[in-house]
């Protein structure tokens, strides 16, 4: 009945009924395009790509990740809209078991499997003479943040920098099973690793600070509502103790963002890899009071300074 109260429930996007295609003209004219990467190990996965006007040559091309439960086609558009408006060609992917791409709903059983996939799609990218030449970033969002370091890790010459929003380096205590639940849920997902019982509230609701964001958020159809599963709660615990051993390791140029009031991943540990990090280029920036949605939860006056300051470093590392 919920959902019947809600007349705009069934928007064909975010942004309303606008077609796709005319809403990018809208945009600045943006090329668009979108379609299926069948990965190395057989999984079929679903990509998008948002170019600058046919009048504006690409200054630098972004690889982007998204974070667990979303997908690239509802807000996630936003930012790669924003930056194709200001000269950059982006990329991104549904990640195994995410909006289109093929695979249970929200399972992850092998974040290094993950990694790959999104290494072999940018790769392939990289190779259309388009973007010969250009200075080449990752971008993520979350855990897809995470992701983006453990490409880099997998492959530390690949890109020229990285864009780390709230990443998941360690999930916050806040919303991490408190014990003796991660020993219980170690043991019950050897036999069951799809089941989905984690007890952990929607991250959404922790993420997006503005009520109406809120709602246009909860009407992506493409959203995983349910309770995480056991296999793949207990491989992001696996992934981010990994990386939070390994912050020295990191040898790319980055700028990591956080807001201060983040319950989901913990800003600290982007304090920390900002301290750490061997990198002679790193940048922080934490925004005191926001969230963890920095790119859309927020208000939109404070989505913009997010912007500017993704768009400033980026400006300072490419030609116009």
């Amino acid at each position: 009945m919920k959902e019947q109260e809600n007349p705009q429930i069934n928007n064909l996007h975010c942004w309303g009924d606008i077609p796709e295609e005319d809403y990018y003209k809208l945009q600045g004219g943006i090329k668009a395009s979108k379609s299926f990467y069948t990965s190395p190990r057989g999984l079929k996965l679903f990509t998008r790509s948002w170019l600058p006007s046919s009048s504006t040559p690409p200054r630098g091309l972004i690889c982007m990740v998204h974070g667990y439960g979303n997908d690239i086609s509802w807000t996630f558009q936003a930012t790669p809209i924003f930056l194709a408006q200001k000269g950059f060609a982006c990329f991104a992917l549904d990640l195994e078991g995410h909006g289109q791409s093929q695979g249970l709903r929200a399972f992850v059983p092998n974040v290094d499997s993950v990694v790959q996939d999104c290494l072999s799609f940018f790769n392939f990218v990289k190779q259309d003479p388009r973007f010969h030449g250009l200075p080449s970033f990752l971008y993520g969002e979350s855990m897809g943040g995470a992701i983006c370091l453990l490409i880099h890790l997998a492959s530390p010459k690949g890109f020229d920098g990285a864009i780390l929003v709230a990443p998941m380096c360690k999930i916050s205590d806040i919303v991490r099973p408190k014990w003796p639940i991660p020993e219980v849920l170690s043991f019950v997902a050897k036999f069951l690793p799809t089941l989905p019982i984690v007890p952990t509230a929607d991250l959404m609701y922790k993420s997006v600070k503005v009520d109406k964001k809120k709602i246009v958020a909860e009407k992506n159809p493409m959203r995983y509502r349910g309770k995480p599963r056991l296999g793949t709660v207990l491989e992001l615990l696996r992934v981010t103790d990994y990386l939070s051993q390994r912050l020295s390791e990191v040898s790319i140029s980055f700028i990591v963002l956080h807001g201060s009031a983040d319950v989901v991943t913990d800003p600290n540990v982007s304090r920390a890899l900002y301290e750490e990090a061997k990198s002679k280029d790193k940048t922080i920036k934490i925004y005191d009071g926001m969230m963890h949605s920095l790119l859309f939860g927020e208000t939109d006056e404070n989505v913009g300074l997010v912007r500017n300051d993704i768009l400033s470093w980026l400006n300072d590392r490419c030609s116009e």
